[in-house]
């Protein structure tokens, strides 16, 4: 609410283009403002994340699986694998998990089980960090995606439409810019071809 508080007090101050920013102040939310490249802070915000443990009530962001092999763990501490149904055996006074166990699936409620599993086997599986979720420039808001699209991406739908141009003009006979080139080509092809049937040359 202060945020969308000050904002509107920006706008009445003559700065109206701040308003794209209104739709979008719901719930935990936050500002980066930066001079650098768009692209470039996007990518510094998402490398910056930290491990956390798993807690139990909280939703997991990931799949979590316990991977095959020796835990560490002493035989008293096998009935946490067994509640959690996980196949293991005792090898070297050490328990040992004999398959890969998927534990949590994406949007799970972590059990406390599963939290104290994880936490005795020093497994942090999840991280915490920003997510971008709209872009601000010049008074216009905007998707992150959008800072995907490169030169070469432009480029390349340009010439593909060209490309659906040419080959329109082409089918229904009218000429254009996009078609000129390809029915000057195919004109020198039947030239050819008819030169090449009736042993007349040309230059």
């Amino acid at each position: 609410t202060m945020m969308r508080k000050a904002i509107t007090l920006y706008m009445e101050d003559g700065h109206p283009e701040v308003a794209a920013l209104l739709p979008h102040i719901q719930g935990n939310v936050g500002f980066v403002f930066t001079h650098m490249d768009l692209s470039e802070c996007r990518d510094a915000l998402l490398e910056n994340r930290v491990s956390a443990p798993a807690r139990a009530g909280a939703f997991a962001p990931i799949d979590v699986t316990i991977p095959a092999g020796n835990t560490g763990m002493g035989p008293e501490k096998t009935s946490f694998f067994q509640a959690l149904a996980i196949p293991t055996k005792i090898a070297r006074g050490t328990i040992e998990i004999l398959n890969p166990v998927p534990l949590i699936k994406t949007g799970d409620r972590v059990g406390a089980s599963e939290a104290m599993l994880l936490n005795m086997m020093g497994v942090s599986p999840f991280t915490y960090g920003l997510v971008l979720t709209q872009v601000y420039d010049n008074g216009s808001a905007y998707d992150p995606e959008i800072l995907d699209i490169t030169n070469e991406t432009i480029i390349g739908k340009f010439m593909a439409g060209v490309a659906n141009v040419a080959a329109v003009s082409l089918a229904i006979g009218y000429p254009t810019a996009a078609s000129v080139p390809h029915s000057i080509a195919n004109a020198f092809k039947n030239v050819l071809a008819i030169a090449v049937a009736t042993e007349i040359e040309f230059e």
